[in-house]
């Protein structure tokens, strides 16, 4: 089975999407990859400070939720990093020409958009970051920031 485009999947553009490419998809998880390079975004001489795992469990949760909206033959919606719990990171930084695979697992979502993930990332040495993340996914993301939602 072919993986689709990570970008297809993602609402962000350019740089800001992080993650490279879909690995795995299925009903309930996502596998994506990312490689630190030197000179990407959010990149230090020596790599990518470990607070920025959470935007890759993020942006891995919309590549989810994108890909299940293309199934459904809708377009891909904005949806919201509402926290995690016990985000907890092994390294202070993830080094330059690592290779990190960033695992999301479907623990909830309600019919009101909110959802829970379980979410972990592995590199070379094994697991670097693991954390709960929650989302949220509004029906109509327009009438959510205009505060028109009943």
């Amino acid at each position: 089975m072919e993986m689709p485009d990570i970008r297809s999947l993602v609402p962000h553009a350019g740089p800001m999407v992080l993650l490279d490419r879909v690995i795995s998809v299925d009903h309930d998880s996502l596998c994506a990859e990312v490689t630190i390079r030197d000179g990407g975004l959010f990149c230090s001489p020596d790599g990518v400070g470990a607070w920025v795992g959470i935007e890759y469990m993020a942006q891995a949760i919309a590549a989810h939720a994108g890909h299940a909206a293309r199934l459904r033959g809708e377009p891909v919606k904005i949806g919201f990093l509402l926290g995690s719990r016990r985000y907890e990171c092994t390294r202070p930084l993830f080094a330059v020409g690592s290779v990190l695979r960033v695992h999301i697992a479907r623990l909830l979502l309600a019919e009101n958009g909110l959802g829970s993930f379980d979410c972990r990332i592995e590199d070379e040495d094994g697991v670097a970051a693991t954390a709960t993340v929650s989302v949220f996914l509004p029906a109509n993301v327009d009438e959510f920031l205009n505060g028109s939602m009943e």
